[in-house]
């Protein structure tokens, strides 16, 4: 009986123990814009000519749905608009690439802006906060917009005016009745490198040019 117990441990204490391994962290999808990022400026508002055309993201514009348009923000990113003065509120999905004058930063669909009280004035004072971002956007890349034209010849002489100077250049067609060309310049990784470009085409133009960096998209 000794014998038998003996043998018994000593073949336990050759057993090898399995280790439980925890399954790997899950992982939150990468999103293209944090969280919570926010910018202060101009909103105005924009219905006719344009609805029921295609916005830049391909959809027909509809001003009385929940929606914008933005410069740089990817497409389908959410955000929310407070009005500075009226502390009115509105959220809306970018779907639209503009505003394309001054010191504006989003344009809003005329149901969102009749939500802020800005119908009338036509402009506001906001600021524009991303709460929801799409992931899997993908990887960003920025231009500098030099114009939008009606005349096709007209673009195409800005486009290989800047294309000789600057680099890169290319038309973007917008259709619509009448459809526009939009003349970008270069593509530059960060916004930081394209608001340099931009900076220097100011500097080196000898008319005035109102430029913005846009994001490029692949539409």
């Amino acid at each position: 009986m000794i014998l038998a117990v003996l043998t018994a441990l000593a073949g336990c204490g050759h057993k090898k123990r399995s280790r439980s391994v925890p399954p790997p962290p899950r992982r939150t999808p990468a999103v293209s814009v944090p969280i919570g990022h926010t910018e202060n400026g101009v909103a105005s508002w924009y219905g006719n000519p344009y609805h029921g055309r295609p916005a830049a993201n391909g959809e027909i514009y509809d001003m009385e749905k929940m929606t914008a348009a933005h410069r740089t923000l990817p497409f389908d990113t959410w955000v929310r608009v407070y009005d500075l003065d009226t502390r009115k509120s509105t959220e809306v999905r970018i779907t639209d690439r503009g505003p394309f004058v001054g010191n504006r930063i989003i344009d809003l669909s005329r149901a969102a802006a009749r939500e802020v009280e800005m119908l009338g004035p036509g402009t506001a004072r906001v600021r524009v906060e991303v709460i929801r971002a799409p992931a899997g956007a993908p990887a960003a890349s920025y231009a500098v917009q030099v114009g939008a034209f009606q005349n096709r010849a007209n673009a195409d002489r800005v486009r290989a005016d800047m294309e000789s100077r600057f680099g890169a250049a290319r038309l973007v067609p917008r259709p619509g009745s009448p459809a526009t060309w939009r003349v970008l310049v270069g593509s530059e990784a960060t916004e930081e490198g394209a608001n340099l470009l931009a900076s220097k085409i100011r500097q080196e133009s000898v008319e005035k040019i109102s430029c913005f960096v846009v994001r490029n998209d692949s539409i």
